[in-house]
């Protein structure tokens, strides 16, 4: 498909994160979240958007929609501004996989800061949604939120915008539209990082001639308290022993006359992380911003990920060899530089040696 480019206008991208950021606008954030996540088993959510209505009295019409007609219609989703930057990735991702499955024309929604807008480049060359939401003569059609592992749901989705036979229309997903797997646009995404026009600006701390490994460890939001349960936060717990296992195969594995540096990136204080004071060329980065850590998380030869969509995207990104947790909610591409390890940090060094050398140089 070939997408025609909207004008970037960023007093409207003001306008929009003023909006979307304020008492208002995280009102009806929270109250849609409400609606979307109690009705999420009841088949007869679909009647609650106007957009199923539609079909219904449009289902029986003979008119084919054609491909000229598709070509100016479009698909977006909103990121989640009350949520993290991995979320708002998950977000993006899904209304790009989609977009692309139901064969319209993707169109872009900005995250919730310029930074990062600028830092990953996604926008760069798409139409942007802002421009079309604004623009009276598209029609804005809400698309109920499907389970994508359910067959007849997406196909009742394929038919609501099928329905739709006039050009100019604007389809937007629902608030979390879910999308588990998120790994089959993993080549789109690191090639649109790489060649964005930030990486002229990138500034590593590594040096070239080592050979770097990054440890994400996810803390912060998961530091489980004396007498606290939360299963979902302990779902995403992985000891520092985990790591450490990890870490120790990888250098027994690892065949190389460069120098070995390790990066740990995590949140806390460097006496939370005694298990990695054995380690020569050790380097905590702890009070490295989020879009610096991710940038050297994609930029690392070799990364260790964690139970963590902020992690998971520089998995997806990076051109390195991955070490990642196999017991995950989303999926890895079939590739090489993938290795799964499991809740215990074990894995097939024979799989790291293949991915290691798709990528060593020595």
């Amino acid at each position: 498909m070939k997408n025609v480019v909207l004008p970037h206008n960023d007093a409207l991208i003001d306008s929009h994160f003023y909006k979307t950021k304020s008492k208002w606008g995280r009102l009806r954030r929270k109250i849609n979240s409400k609606i979307v996540e109690n009705t999420l088993n009841n088949s007869w959510r679909f009647k609650l958007y106007k957009s199923y209505w539609h079909y219904i009295t449009h289902k029986n019409d003979t008119a084919v929609k054609s491909g000229e007609i598709q070509k100016q219609q479009y698909l977006a989703q909103a990121p989640n501004y009350g949520a993290g930057i991995g979320h708002q990735l998950a977000n993006w991702n899904t209304g790009l996989y989609f977009a692309d499955y139901f064969n319209l024309n993707y169109a872009y929604y900005p995250f919730s800061t310029k930074k990062w807008d600028s830092f990953f480049g996604f926008g760069e060359g798409e139409i942007h949604a802002l421009s079309l939401y604004r623009n009276k003569a598209i029609r804005k059609v809400k698309l109920p939120w499907f389970n994508p592992d359910k067959p007849d749901e997406v196909k009742l989705i394929q038919d609501i915008i099928s329905s739709y036979k006039e050009p100019n229309t604007l389809f937007e997903l629902e608030l979390d539209q879910g999308y588990t797997r998120q790994c089959d646009t993993t080549k789109l995404i690191s090639d649109k990082f790489f060649k964005a026009k930030s990486r002229n600006n990138d500034q590593l701390i590594y040096n070239p001639d080592h050979f770097n490994i990054a440890v994400h460890i996810r803390r912060g939001d998961i530091v489980i308290e004396e007498n606290t349960a939360n299963a979902n936060l302990e779902m995403r717990w992985l000891n520092n022993d985990y790591y450490v296992s990890i870490l120790n195969q990888v250098l027994d594995t690892l065949k190389t006359d460069k120098k070995i540096d390790v990066y740990v990136f995590s949140q806390g204080e460097e006496s939370d992380f005694p298990e990695f004071r054995q380690y020569e060329n050790l380097h905590f980065c702890l009070d490295m911003g989020p879009v610096e850590s991710v940038l050297h998380m994609i930029h690392a030869d070799l990364l260790i990920s964690s139970k963590s969509s902020f992690s998971y995207k520089p998995t997806l990104i990076s051109r390195g060899t991955k070490v990642v947790p196999g017991n995950f909610w989303h999926s890895y591409p079939d590739d090489a530089s993938y290795i799964l390890a499991d809740d215990n940090g074990d894995f097939d060094s024979n799989k790291l040696l293949n991915g290691l050398k798709l990528n060593l140089k020595t």
